[in-house]
């Protein structure tokens, strides 16, 4: 035989209920993250150490997934274009665009500027090491160099790589289209 409650003994349950959740202390979680080489606890960092990881983008699969990629040269794997509606036309390719971060003393600058000369897109290089650059830089959100940001032809930007290999993984989703 099942017992029924009366309204008043729900009601004292949920308020019940709610005052022990609203009573739960849980522990504090310790945050450990790569800086200028070795991981540290994130609440041991200097103030402009922690305002920088602050504005640090995460990426997330979920969120790459929003853009479709697509390109206009079937000839060739190493064209990069997004699109945040259908697939990009060859008529559309000339709005895609890219911006490449790069500083003179960096290591890792020549092979990503050889890549994207490969590509048949029209970009721009930036320097960070002048005082222009570095402030646009700043403005993106861009902590690393290198750095190639793509947009697409309605300047939203659709993909964030670092590295030859990054570029080399957002080329091979490319969809092409003729």
């Amino acid at each position: 035989m099942e017992k029924t409650r009366t309204l008043a003994e729900i009601e004292k349950e949920i308020a019940e209920t709610k005052a022990a959740l609203m009573d739960v202390h849980g522990t504090e979680t310790e945050v450990y993250a790569r800086i200028v080489g070795y991981y540290r606890a994130v609440k041991h960092w200097n103030k402009g150490k922690r305002d920088e990881y602050d504005l640090r983008k995460m990426f997330t699969i979920e969120d790459s997934k929003l853009y479709e990629i697509s390109s206009a040269d079937t000839s060739s794997e190493n064209s990069v274009l997004a699109s945040t509606t259908s697939t990009t036309t060859v008529e559309e390719t000339e709005s895609v665009t890219y911006e490449m971060f790069t500083r003179k003393t960096c290591p890792n600058c020549p092979p990503v500027k050889a890549f994207i000369e490969n590509l048949d897109m029209p970009g721009r290089a930036i320097d960070v090491d002048t005082e222009d650059g570095l402030a646009e830089a700043a403005k993106k959100g861009v902590f690393a160099s290198p750095t190639v940001i793509f947009y697409n032809e309605a300047g939203v930007e659709t993909a964030r790589c670092h590295n030859v290999e990054e570029l080399e993984v957002v080329c091979k989703k490319i969809t092409i289209t003729a």
